[in-house]
């Protein structure tokens, strides 16, 4: 079995983002959370060392409910903080030997995550989110068109909750506002 085979195999099906609106409950949302699930820490609002801070104070947490734990920086800053891997566009870096869950929003964004092997692909905006409140939604047409050409297992990102993923008729399903 190859790498990319047993990650996706391992690959959670739920996904919890953090960002600047969720992080008062980040500790209530990371324990909601079913045991393996997966977790991405983006804070962008805080400093590099106080995003190393609060990443270190949300790491135990992750690790009793044995979820994946993956920030979104650099590959070399991620395995330094104790990650599990990185989030971010297929684009902005070199293959790393940590997990990498790769953003994309179209066809472009799936091309280049297919050219660089990445682990998974967060696909969005699914549907209107706070998030991005401008953006053009992909719908569930434009989702899961863009779903087949992706070489990796794809987790839908963009106004996500329950009933969202079982419209979208999708296994895989991440969240801010959905989860928190």
């Amino acid at each position: 079995m190859t790498r990319s085979q047993t990650i996706a195999d391992d690959l959670p099906n739920l996904w919890l983002l953090s960002d600047e609106r969720n992080d008062g409950a980040l500790e209530q949302a990371i324990a909601r959370l079913p045991r393996g699930s997966g977790f991405v820490f983006r804070h962008y609002h805080l400093t590099l060392t106080d995003r190393r801070t609060r990443f270190a104070s949300l790491l135990p947490l992750l690790r009793a409910g044995s979820h994946w734990a993956i920030a979104s920086t650099t590959p070399e800053i991620a395995l330094g903080w104790g990650a599990d891997g990185v989030y971010g566009a297929a684009a902005e870096q070199p293959r790393a030997e940590a997990k990498w869950i790769a953003t994309a929003h179209d066809a472009e964004e799936i091309s280049a995550a297919n050219h660089v092997a990445v682990d998974a692909v967060m696909l969005s905006p699914v549907f209107p989110t706070r998030s991005h409140p401008d953006a053009k939604v992909l719908g569930t047409d434009g989702f899961h068109r863009l779903a087949r050409a992706s070489a990796c297992p794809v987790i839908a990102l963009g106004g996500m909750n329950a009933e969202r993923a079982k419209q979208l008729n999708w296994p895989r399903w991440a969240a801010i506002d959905g989860l928190s």
